[in-house]
């Protein structure tokens, strides 16, 4: 569920980079993010389709509807989908690919995070990002760039869980987690939701 962002972040309008930290290491990260940016958001801008598949499983990529959103929340459909899924191409101005999928009941959580309204109660939905994701607070979920006491979060491939408020008892969150483990994005707002790595962060 970054990046989420916008996402994770991905999908709450466009995501500016800047802000980060200006020591040596700062601006090599910036440097290396900016070329990783670049080549996603070519990738997305040439087949947004395909950057929108490579976030879920084929059997659930390839019937799902394909949609993009503009930065002020509205979205365009690209394909019609078949299976109750939606999946989304990288958002161009995160520092790295984040595309995403959701099913049906996730849906209603992400129109919730875009619209600024509280998402519906009990109401438990799964999304996927497996090409990983970007955000740039994982406590603020609309902020638009890191400060300095808050980086970019990055997650490796990734599963998230919404809607359930029981699921993320005893998981760590904060504004620097560790994301090798399973852990809570955007705690205290309502749009809490568990991250769950499936694999390390390239």
């Amino acid at each position: 569920m970054t990046s989420k962002s916008s996402r994770i972040l991905l999908l709450a309008g466009v995501i500016a980079l800047g802000g980060c930290m200006k020591d040596a290491r700062g601006d090599r990260d910036t440097n290396a993010a900016s070329a990783e940016t670049n080549t996603a958001s070519r990738a997305a801008a040439n087949d947004p389709v395909a950057s929108a598949e490579s976030a879920a499983p084929g059997s659930i990529a390839r019937n799902a509807a394909v949609v993009t959103v503009d930065a002020k929340g509205a979205m365009t459909e690209l394909r019609k989908g078949s299976n109750g899924w939606t999946c989304m191409p990288d958002a161009p101005d995160t520092p790295g690919p984040d595309p995403m999928c959701f099913d049906k009941n996730a849906a209603q959580w992400v129109q919730a995070w875009v619209g600024h309204k509280p998402p519906p109660s009990n109401v438990v939905g799964l999304m996927y990002m497996l090409e990983g994701g970007t955000d740039a607070s994982n406590t603020d979920p609309y902020a638009k760039q890191p400060t300095a006491d808050n980086d970019w979060v990055k997650t490796g491939p990734h599963v998230m869980v919404v809607g359930s408020k029981d699921i993320l008892a005893g998981h760590p969150s904060g504004g620097k987690p560790d994301t090798s483990v399973p852990y809570v994005m955007w705690a205290g707002t309502p749009y809490a939701h568990l991250m769950v790595p499936v694999k390390p962060a390239s």
